[in-house]
């Protein structure tokens, strides 16, 4: 059964990058106990530019934490182990951090249906010039666009609380699109 092993949520606060400071929420940090769900995300987590993060189809943000020895190995390649070698769950700006599922096994339409919560898939995360300097490399947007480890965002079906280290089913929706194939769409136009 596929865990939910971590949840995390920020408010939005100015990060430097390249010398300003810009509004982000990108950084989350751990949330212990149950953490309330509604229709925009979880309860004490912000989006800073909801032209591409937030609302109604991209209220919460998850991530499998199969992920996270790819992004420590790049960080490395790209000179970075003096750097938060650990890599903390929250850092590629996820909610939720889940294990044993991954993009290929998702489509548009499934539902990760909790004990009190029931979340849909509705589409990829594009990575921005913000997950650069997140990762600590320029090239960490372009290195998730060619290997397609995004993640997805999901939308709120059925309002409720999620706790870590809770199980989930991942409720096949209609098929018609899988997350791999809708990043894959979406990010030729950019590397070409």
């Amino acid at each position: 059964m596929p865990t939910l092993l971590s949840i995390q949520a920020a408010p939005a606060r100015r990060i430097q990058i390249d010398g300003r400071a810009i509004l982000s929420a990108i950084h989350k940090l751990p949330v212990t106990g149950a953490v309330l769900v509604g229709p925009l995300g979880l309860a004490g987590d912000e989006q800073a530019d909801l032209s591409v993060h937030g609302g109604l189809d991209k209220a919460v943000y998850a991530y499998p934490a199969e992920h996270y020895p790819f992004w420590r190995a790049a960080r490395a390649a790209a000179g970075l182990t003096e750097i938060d070698d650990a890599l903390p769950f929250g850092s590629v700006g996820e909610n939720l951090t889940l294990q044993g599922v991954l993009e290929a096994d998702v489509w548009v339409g499934d539902v990760l249906w909790f004990a009190h919560c029931a979340l849909r898939v509705t589409q990829p995360r594009e990575p921005c010039y913000k997950f650069n300097a997140a990762m600590g490399f320029n090239g960490a947007a372009k290195t998730m666009a060619q290997h397609g480890c995004c993640g997805f965002y999901l939308a709120v079906d059925q309002p409720g609380h999620l706790r870590a280290g809770e199980g989930f089913d991942l409720v096949p929706g209609p098929r018609r699109l899988r997350i791999t194939e809708s990043f894959k769409a979406k990010m030729f136009k950019h590397l070409r």
